[in-house]
């Protein structure tokens, strides 16, 4: 976990200063606006995972992380209005640094944000699904505008769970 949360303090530290502010613009043709999230480089780690093309790691608001702490979603009960959480992704290198063999993060690839709202999303469980683009070259985020890369139609997979992957793992 302690890896997870330095991979998420190196997206903040790793954005050219530019995009920190170009983001907080950007909306999905959803209606998520990436403003929304703002201050999502201090939320709570939940979760990482590792692919074979990118690090992930999945950070949650105060609201969602309570939750989390209180057994949503094993508890049968669903995540409150105003749950909020981001799964942020990088490419990955080989450290040169480490004395032994690790992936660390390398660019920003990626950031998915998904915001419970039944009253805007009523068609997908509550949930609204958004996912911006990182642009390596320029340093600049843009909303996807037909995203591919997953969504409501992937988290049906996981209805019972109130929609979400990832477990709050354990400390």
């Amino acid at each position: 976990m302690a890896t997870a949360a330095a991979v998420v303090s190196a997206l903040g530290a790793g954005a050219h200063a530019q995009d920190q502010f170009d983001k907080y613009t950007l909306k999905s043709p959803g209606g998520i606006a990436f403003s929304d999230f703002r201050g999502y480089e201090d939320w709570a780690v939940v979760s990482s995972a590792r692919t074979d093309e990118v690090l992930k790691v999945i950070v949650a608001n105060p609201a969602m992380i309570q939750a989390y702490k209180a057994g949503v979603p094993g508890n049968g009960k669903p995540f409150p209005e105003g749950s909020k959480i981001a799964k942020l992704q990088w490419s990955f290198k080989k450290s040169k640094e480490a004395p032994f063999v690790v992936d660390v993060p390398d660019a920003p690839t990626q950031a998915f944000l998904i915001e419970k709202d039944s009253k805007r999303f009523p068609k997908t469980g509550g949930w609204g699904y958004a996912l911006f683009n990182h642009d390596v070259k320029t340093g600049k985020m843009a909303a996807d505008p037909a995203p591919v890369d997953c969504g409501h139609t992937c988290h049906v997979a996981v209805k019972s769970k109130d929609y979400i992957f990832h477990p709050y793992q354990k400390r």
